[in-house]
């Protein structure tokens, strides 16, 4: 019996003049994994920022585990579960792999009335949620600086799940990565779905989406115009309603006005 994670109902918002969603209807099961795909303009990562507490809706509402839930900020969503990747991976250069991961929730141990960073312990949590994931980066004492493209995505992924994600988000995790990267990147979500966490992709890849996604998602001008499982459709077809806007079975399905 699948569980429903979170719902997100009538969601719509508006920057001035511009309606980015409109009254947009989204269901996340727990442990699965969905694709959200469109163009640029189609309201995909203002939808998810809503999620992940980055931004505030103007109507709508959502559900966690069936329950009201208000996120005011990325914090508030943080508590609930639900953490986002963002493109540009949002990582420190300066700082380790450890200090990335643990910014923000450092772990602190006194001694002699004072406080200090509980380095041994945080250095080696970073060390066991990486090899879990089956991740491939520099030892955790490393700069941020020193790493790649999809070493510094592998961090951001550690750091997402780090404490007991319920959803991943992530926004265009394959960007300007090379093969094996994007290959790497493809297998963490596969990992976080065995461990039960659910993982919405932003992606304009449908390779990507058709090789880890369970159902995916479509979004044309704020929008949700066709959802499909994966085993139940294809690029050609995701593509259409891209492009055109519309879902081509609901077309079908419509009675035809006598003539």
């Amino acid at each position: 019996m699948t569980s429903l994670l979170v719902a997100m109902r009538t969601i719509s918002k508006a920057f001035g003049a511009v309606v980015a969603l409109r009254r947009v209807d989204l269901d996340v099961v727990a442990g699965e994994v969905i694709g959200l795909v469109g163009d640029n303009a189609a309201g995909k990562s203002t939808l998810m920022k809503i999620l992940a507490g980055a931004t505030t809706p103007d109507a709508g509402e959502i559900l966690l585990n069936g329950a009201p839930a208000r996120f005011a900020s990325p914090m508030d969503a943080r508590a609930a579960g639900i953490e986002m990747v963002y493109q540009d991976f949002a990582l420190v250069p300066e700082l380790t792999v450890t200090q990335n991961i643990f910014l923000g929730r450092e772990l602190i141990r006194a001694r002699l009335g004072l406080e200090f960073l509980n380095k041994r312990i945080m250095d080696g949590r970073a060390r066991e949620l990486i090899e879990r994931l089956g991740l491939r980066v520099p030892p955790v004492d490393t700069p941020v600086r020193a790493l790649s493209g999809g070493q510094q995505q592998a961090v951001t992924i550690a750091r997402a799940t780090a404490f007991d994600a319920r959803l991943v988000i992530m926004d265009e995790p394959t960007a300007s990565l090379g093969a094996s990267a994007i290959a790497k990147v493809r297998e963490s979500i596969g990992r976080l779905k065995a461990h039960g966490v659910a993982v919405i992709v932003i992606s304009h890849r449908l390779e990507d989406v058709f090789e880890t996604a369970d159902r995916v998602v479509v979004m044309k001008h704020g929008h949700v115009v066709g959802v499909r499982r994966i085993a139940e459709t294809g690029a050609d077809e995701i593509l259409h309603m891209i492009v055109a806007g519309r879902d081509p079975r609901a077309l079908a399905d419509m009675p035809h006005s006598a003539s």
